[in-house]
């Protein structure tokens, strides 16, 4: 409205110029003229539209909301849904048409009746709720009670009010394209047993909770089961197919069970006493997670995660950090640009495609040998060498000798399977050190060391191939002896007198480790990472802005392998 005000001021100083019986006023703005032909009375009318635009804006309310405004628009849209009168709560929220498919589909496909809403105390514009209701379908009634909330903006076109309008206001577990139904359950309930053929259930296993519902959608329908009658949230199909990568798939989620089905029972490879002691030790510290596996076969033994919204262990993707030096030292040994007991640069700075690279606290090592370097994790013994590297090296290395970033392990139940892109200059440094476009998880770099001590790659695999004679993926070469051989000494030199010496001390044996410590953008501490085998166990971990790994990580991991070997 600025604009045109300005504009109207400059009609008043400049004298206009008659042109055959008109006016011919120049609007003026900056990079352009436009001559503009008015009438006396036409000019006067659109002065008079302007200030009455003008003052219509100045009677829409802005702001921050009050208190008041908050409570009476939840209130509002509470009482609305609460009498079952859908069109006045749609209207009080800021998409009416979203809300009005959600709430009418909340009657008629979830089945639920008789809600009562109970509005809690007001935080800021957010308003919690709690809801009760009944679930009724053909004849079948039962209870469901829980906690929502919703939150009060202003409508962008005239400033009142409204509900934000997004689907976890019905129910906290709908996301954009999801639906609540009630009904047959699509897929039959499973019986889901470890190794010895326990029952795994998330009063056990807290952590299990998602991996529970990806083998009910993998195996529901061939384990042997019949449907029970259930309320579900069914996932948006984009979520549930995405081709991009399977870490962002989603599983349908039962939320009240109705009536039992008969389960089928779907066997996995979880020891039950190496998982209760997964379980105990992320529980220790918060945003871990943490895979352990059988070096030999596949076989996970483990997996849990302190926070159970989402599977980090199996569907993470972030920054692995110097766990992945173990990748790139194999890189380096093949190409002979790397001998473990030969002399290898580690200054404090290497300069490489603009950027300038350094170590933690910016140490150095003076007449070190790779061995040295590896073991103290210096980032510019690795990145000294990107000079000598095609950019695909690291890739092809990573997917051909370490079975990654091909997307195409099928270990039961949702994964991914990392990712090591091809990439240029500073950034192909970086990835050299874990950085860069690099992204892993804990079931990853678990495999990467598996494929260490083993001597070659074997899918990490949750439930067996022979029970739904799934193909494992396969990697297309392994590391010549010499490489391998050179690989073990480093990681076992690391875990006796290196950054995971402090974390391994104890476990004994045929013992191998890497830490790491991956920055992240708007993280006060980086992520820290461990990886490291035992025998024929291996296991990573990562503890989210935790700090460095072996302080981190590394005890959960180390606590795995003492108590599996």
């Amino acid at each position: 409205m600025g604009n045109r005000r300005r504009v109207a001021e400059r009609r008043r100083k400049t004298r206009p110029a008659v042109i055959g019986g008109m006016i011919a006023v120049v609007v003026g703005g900056a990079g352009f003229g436009v001559y503009a032909l008015y009438g006396g009375g036409a000019a006067a009318d659109d002065r008079t539209q302007t200030t009455s635009a003008e003052e219509k804006a100045k009677d829409i309310p802005s702001g921050p909301l009050s208190a008041t405004e908050v409570t009476t628009a939840a209130q509002t849209f509470l009482t609305a849904w609460q009498q079952g009168k859908v069109a006045a709560a749609a209207a009080a929220t800021d998409d009416a048409k979203s809300a009005t498919t959600s709430l009418t589909g909340y009657t008629k496909d979830a089945h639920i009746k008789g809600v009562t809403l109970t509005a809690g105390a007001r935080t800021g514009d957010k308003v919690p709720f709690s809801v009760k209701g009944t679930v009724s379908y053909k004849g079948i009634e039962k209870p469901l009670t829980y906690d929502s909330a919703l939150t009060v903006v202003r409508g962008t076109t005239d400033g009142k009010p409204v509900v934000d309008w997004r689907p976890a206001v019905l129910h906290p577990d709908l996301q954009d394209g999801d639906t609540l139904v009630t009904g047959e359950s699509g897929t039959p309930p499973i019986k889901a047993v470890d190794r010895d053929g326990g029952e795994l259930t998330t009063a056990k296993y807290p952590s299990l909770g998602l991996v529970l519902d990806g083998l009910r959608e993998k195996y529901g329908k061939t384990a042997g089961g019949k449907a029970g009658i259930e309320l579900r949230v069914v996932r948006a199909e984009s979520a549930k197919s995405s081709k991009s990568s399977k870490s962002s798939q989603a599983s349908d989620k039962t939320l009240l069970e109705l009536s039992k089905g008969t389960p089928g029972t779907v066997k996995t490879t979880l020891s039950p006493r190496l998982q209760a002691a997964a379980e105990t030790q992320v529980a220790k510290k918060a945003r871990s997670s943490v895979v352990l596996m059988r070096p030999s076969t596949g076989e996970i033994l483990a997996v849990a995660n302190a926070s159970h919204g989402f599977n980090t262990a199996f569907q993470g993707s972030l920054a692995p950090g110097s766990t992945m030096k173990v990748i790139t030292s194999t890189l380096l040994i093949d190409k002979g640009l790397a001998s473990a007991d030969k002399a290898h640069p580690c200054p404090k700075y290497f300069t490489y495609g603009g950027w300038k690279f350094q170590n933690d606290d910016k140490f150095q090592i003076k007449d070190g040998t790779f061995k040295a370097s590896f073991a103290r994790s210096c980032n510019t013994a690795f990145i000294s060498q990107a000079p000598e590297l095609e950019n695909d090296d690291l890739t092809k290395q990573a997917q051909q000798v370490f079975g990654l970033g091909l997307n195409n392990w099928a270990i039961g139940v949702p994964s991914f399977d990392g990712s090591v892109p091809v990439q240029s200059a500073a950034q192909m440094a970086a990835s050299l050190i874990g950085q860069g476009g690099v992204r892993m998880n804990p079931l990853n770099m678990a495999s990467v060391s598996a494929t260490i001590e083993s001597g070659s790659f074997k899918q990490p695999y949750l439930v067996s191939p022979t029970v739904d004679d799934r193909t494992l993926a396969k990697a297309s070469r392994t590391l010549s002896a010499g490489t391998l051989s050179q690989l073990r000494e480093l990681m076992a030199y690391t875990a006796a007198y290196g950054t995971a010496a402090e974390a391994m001390s104890g476990v004994t044996g045929n013992v191998g480790a890497k830490t790491g410590s991956a920055e992240v953008d708007g993280q006060k501490k980086p992520n820290g990472w461990f990886t490291a085998y035992r025998g024929d166990l291996a296991a990573a971990g990562v503890v989210q802005q935790g700090g460095h790994g072996g302080e981190t990580a590394g005890p959960i991991v180390a606590s795995l392998l003492k108590l599996g070997g």
